[in-house]
């Protein structure tokens, strides 16, 4: 079991967190939303709850809930630059269908 950070991925979080002058990783979890069912939340932690799971990944703490690692479980988050535009990438293998604008998937 395992979520992972791309390097560059790594680079942002670490960044962020520095500029926010806190946080002790990142927290990754699902909830139902969207028209494929799931969306990912992504945030900042500021501390882990008794249950999360820690992933290490390019030296950034991944914080994920029990209840979503069944969705997440083997997802590679990278950080990309297309144009003008920037943003998390989830490479998730579980996701079996996406919408259309790529909000939420299905698993």
């Amino acid at each position: 079991m395992a979520v992972t950070l791309t390097e560059a991925a790594a680079r942002h979080v670490q960044k962020a967190l520095t500029n926010r002058g806190r946080g002790v990783g990142l927290r990754l979890g699902v909830r139902p939303s969207g028209c494929s069912g799931l969306s990912y939340l992504l945030e900042f932690a500021d501390e882990a709850q008794p249950d999360d799971l820690r992933f290490d990944s390019g030296g950034v703490t991944v914080l994920v809930d029990p209840a979503s690692l069944i969705h997440v479980d083997g997802t590679r988050l990278d950080f990309v630059r297309e144009g003008l535009n920037e943003g998390f990438k989830f490479d998730n293998p579980n996701a079996r269908g996406e919408c259309g604008c790529g909000e939420s998937f299905s698993a």
